[in-house]
């Protein structure tokens, strides 16, 4: 198993992100072939109790990091990314994660 881990640095408005992440942005991400499910969860604090350092995490699970870049390389993963890049390109940082068992 493999997953697609997306960090979102706090916006500058956080009403005007969320609505379009999930109005908008989650269902192009939800078409992308070959993705198994995704969670989404808003950071909060840290284990001590500070301010998360991060607003958003996104993580999307694939069979495989192949699949993960076909479907990012698909025109469904192409929207969501152009999408993303329109709203969150200076906030978002992403990483692909191999899922140890």
């Amino acid at each position: 198993m493999h997953k697609v881990i997306a960090l979102y640095r706090k916006p500058e408005d956080p009403a005007a992100f969320d609505k379009h992440y999930f109005e908008i942005h989650t269902p192009l991400a939800m078409k992308m072939p070959g993705l198994r499910r995704m969670e989404v969860a808003r950071l909060t604090t840290t284990p001590t109790g500070a301010e998360a350092p991060y607003y958003l995490v996104a993580e999307m699970y694939f069979d495989s990091a192949e699949t993960a870049r076909a479907a990012f390389a698909s025109p469904e993963g192409k929207a969501a990314g152009k999408d993303v890049m329109s709203f969150a390109g200076k906030l978002i940082t992403m990483m692909h994660a191999d899922i140890l068992e």
